[in-house]
């Protein structure tokens, strides 16, 4: 939340100020009562005045010329947005055929990601913390830009409205009136201008964060563990600490993989389960995902008929079924025993036995079958898990590169291949999960980091960092975006103003007329348009 404390820059018009005017050529030094109600509550601070006035004075010359680029960037910004919310007000009308949620999103520059209905009490810690930089940022900006003018800071106050903490700058007015509209752009565009900077600084240092920490971390290998909260359904399969080298058999090498990964086979389970009317069709479409089974096996398996969709296997046990090739002839012949023939039987066999059996089948996210449907031996059968309705069968290899085992063993790190490996040495395995996917690939916290040396509370340290830095990125983008808004109470009103008195041609009142029309228009269409985000995302 920003809060302009200065007057709108103007010639002639009489306006009443929010501050004592005094004309002040040194920083002042005055009592400053802090305030105190049941919905706002701010703190003031002077003891920063005289650093930050002798540090502008001192840097004049290179900062009116930083603040200068800033006066660019910002006048750009205000006429994007303008543009922006005429797009808007044409979806209202319906004139424009479009995206109106992308251009809301681009308006205020929300994320769900950061600004969603659900946000834990540490993510509401990171925006808090995040919320206060990016105010800072923004008002330090303008003070540091008024002090290069010439002009001191009053107080630096942070506040706390209702729920919302922000921060603002005092100035004083007269010395503001005294500037020529180009200076007084400085000052004002100078909170948007920083506000952008630190979006981009925020972005290289996420860029270049994996380079930074390459001396105590491990980055893009394998996923790891944080955390797995007691509620997860992979709650005493994974262990904070664990890496996840694999999705049915696919390789993940980071948390953005995880949920890429998991949201495509969702995706392909349910087209699949769309065709499926039937359980032939079933047996068909669900080909995908296969194992090869030895004929022994099967003969030693409980065979369970197919009647009515009922199910009797124990529950130690998984319901297969023969998948039908259309590379093979064996599984083509029908072999009748009682009327029924061998696609339609199903087997109920232990799901920790055969997942150490060789895939076959077409369905694996990756290609493992190279184009053949099947890839089995003559003694051996192609056996797909009966899925559950609602539910998606998927193999999750891990490792354990923490543990006593493999401490011993020295291993840091894992080939792509060596699931196997995993087992043998007891530092991993894999282990099948049926049920929803999405809320499972949700319930557990990971981190795309692995410690060099042990895992411990120096394991958080990269998530916090990213975290950190990504929601101030997007708290600053906000700020950026909705103070170049030709709104009320915000710099766009007072860029506006002074962007309009270059316009000569213009008499003084049809600026006035035409300040009035965009600040009314602006604030609003905005209105709408953050109503309507509230309501999509929060409601």
């Amino acid at each position: 939340m920003d809060e302009r404390r200065w007057r709108r820059h103007g010639r002639g018009q009489a306006q009443t100020s929010l501050l004592p005017l005094r004309t002040p050529t040194r920083p002042s030094r005055t009592t400053l009562s802090n305030t105190v109600s049941c919905c706002y509550c701010d703190y003031k601070i002077s003891a920063l005045n005289t650093s930050l006035y002798h540090f502008g004075r001192k840097q004049a010359k290179l900062l009116k010329i930083w603040f200068s680029i800033g006066v660019g960037f910002s006048l750009t910004a205000l006429l994007g947005v303008t543009l922006i919310l005429v797009w808007e007000l044409g979806n209202f009308l319906h004139l424009f055929h479009g995206s109106s949620d992308l251009s809301s999103s681009l308006l205020f520059g929300f994320s769900p990601q950061v600004y969603g209905s659900r946000l834990s009490v540490a993510d509401a810690g990171y925006l808090l913390l995040s919320t206060l930089i990016s105010v800072s940022v923004h008002e330090f900006g303008h003070s540091i830009a008024a002090a290069s003018e010439g002009i001191p800071t009053e107080y630096i106050a942070i506040f706390l409205a209702v729920l919302f903490p922000g921060a603002l700058v005092a100035l004083n007015y007269e010395l503001l009136e005294e500037l020529q509209p180009f200076t007084a752009l400085r000052v004002y565009c100078a909170g948007v201008w920083h506000n952008a900077v630190c979006c981009a600084v925020c972005a290289l240092v996420l860029f270049l964060l994996p380079l930074i920490l390459s001396p105590f971390y491990i980055h893009g290998e394998s996923p790891m563990v944080l955390d797995v909260p007691s509620t997860s359904p992979l709650s005493g399969y994974l262990s904070p600490g664990d890496a996840i080298v694999s999705l049915d058999g696919k390789r993940i090498h980071n948390d953005q993989e995880w949920m890429e990964t998991t949201a495509l086979i969702d995706e392909r389970t349910l087209q699949s389960s769309n065709l499926s009317k039937s359980f032939e069709a079933l047996a068909i479409v669900h080909q995908m995902k296969g194992y090869c089974v030895p004929t022994s096996v099967i003969e030693e398996s409980n065979e369970m008929l197919f009647i009515e969709n009922q199910s009797a296997c124990p529950d130690d046990l998984t319901e297969f079924v023969a998948v039908q090739c259309f590379n093979s002839s064996k599984s083509d012949n029908v072999n009748i025993e009682d009327g029924i023939s061998q696609r339609q039987r199903r087997h109920c066999l232990n799901a920790k036995d055969v997942v150490k059996l060789n895939k076959c089948g077409d369905g694996w996210v990756t290609e493992i079958t190279k184009g053949s449907s099947c890839l089995c031996s003559q003694e051996e059968y192609c056996l797909n898990p009966v899925p559950l309705p609602g539910s998606i069968w998927v193999e999750i290899t891990f490792a354990s590169p923490y543990s006593p085992e493999c401490l011993q063993l020295g291993r840091n790190s894992f080939p792509a291949s060596g699931a196997s490996d995993f087992s043998e040495h007891k530092c991993g395995g894999t282990f099948v999960f049926v049920g929803d996917l999405i809320s499972m690939a949700h319930s557990v916290r990971l981190t795309a980091y692995q410690p060099r040396w042990g895992f411990s509370f120096s394991a958080h340290l990269p998530n916090i960092l990213e975290k950190s830095l990504m929601y101030t990125f997007h708290v600053s983008l906000t700020l950026a975006l909705l103070n170049s808004l030709p709104v009320y109470f915000l710099d766009g009103e007072s860029i506006l103003e002074v962007a309009l008195c270059h316009f000569t041609s213009l008499s003084s009142r049809k600026r006035a007329k035409v300040m009035r029309a965009c600040l009314l228009g602006g604030t609003l269409i905005s209105t709408l348009s953050f109503m309507r985000i509230f309501f999509i995302n929060f409601w």
